[in-house]
């Protein structure tokens, strides 16, 4: 695991991130390869598992992503999280302290109120539009 000089090219390795085909700034395609590696499947058996629970934030995590792409691209994106935490403890030596559940609604919160700002923004609109669209 050391040869790896990122998380990302350790995640790439396991064939758990998407391969990206870019021609002249447009996106063709972005399908996870397929692959017989071992590891990669005892995270993705990992991750299927963890879509059993009933908590904890890897939990919401998928079931996140499983409502918006589906269980199969869950599974994938899961197992690469889990990859890139095996990954980053044993590089760094240090043990894996999760964020609570909390936590992690709060930062989506944050995410989906910075992604309305930038729609604002974008649209031009001011809190008289807003009001108006509104009641």
């Amino acid at each position: 695991i050391t040869k790896f000089p990122s998380s990302k090219a350790f995640a790439s390795w396991l064939r758990l991130s998407p391969n990206v085909k870019v021609s002249g700034g447009k996106v063709l395609s972005s399908k996870t390869p397929q692959n017989r590696n071992i590891l990669s499947a005892a995270l993705r058996n990992a991750a299927n598992t963890i879509a059993q629970r009933k908590d904890g934030y890897l939990k919401q995590f998928f079931s996140r992503i499983a409502y918006r792409k589906g269980r199969a691209a869950a599974i994938t994106a899961t197992g690469r999280k889990l990859a890139v935490i095996i990954y980053n403890m044993i590089m760094k030596k240090e043990e894996y302290n999760p964020i609570s559940e909390i936590r992690y609604e709060q930062k989506i919160k944050q995410h989906a109120l910075t992604n309305i700002k930038r729609t604002i923004k974008r649209l031009n609109l001011s809190a008289s539009d807003l009001e108006n669209a509104i009641g």
